[in-house]
């Protein structure tokens, strides 16, 4: 494995450790050259699953979009790495295990929506404003009051 600051392939395992149910290996490595410390992470191969977009267009599904998506979604709010790995493992589970060949973008966004709805409110208010394309203020709102009116938005928290 090449070190993530110098390129070196010279590195060694400090650590490993099963996430994801055993799913995945967890490693934390030292680079001998220059001493960085980083993660990799050892997963199995999965079968190829196409996400049909708007537009019709296909491509392979990317769990590191997905990630980059909820990561982006929950920048600066008080949820660990670990917990995003873990939703984003969840999300990636839920979309292989519905067996299908191709699943459509719709589809993978709601499932986010309804995972960071559960995870964090303004993570998902966040995520809501950019998968929903909403050209004001009055539809966001307006979105968000059905949403509540309906049960499955998160309710805001009372602040002491």
């Amino acid at each position: 494995m090449r070190c993530t600051q110098c390129q070196q392939p010279d590195t060694r395992v400090l650590e490993s450790r099963e996430i994801d149910d055993g799913r995945a290996i967890r490693r934390r490595r030292l680079c001998n050259h220059c001493g960085n410390r980083f993660t990799s992470y050892e997963r199995v191969e999965v079968p190829r699953l196409l996400v049909v977009k708007k537009s019709g267009e296909r491509e392979q599904f990317d769990r590191e979009k997905l990630s980059r998506g909820i990561y982006r979604a929950a920048e600066k709010r008080p949820i660990s790495a670990d917990k995003i790995e873990e939703v984003v493992s969840t999300l990636e589970r839920e979309v292989y295990a519905r067996g299908e060949s191709e699943l459509s973008s719709a589809e993978i966004g709601e499932l986010t929506m309804q995972a960071l709805a559960k995870l964090d409110e303004v993570a998902y208010v966040r995520f809501a404003s950019v998968y929903r394309s909403f050209t004001s203020a009055e539809s966001f709102r307006d979105h968000i009051a059905q949403l509540r009116a309906s049960g499955s938005a998160p309710q805001p928290r009372k602040h002491k």
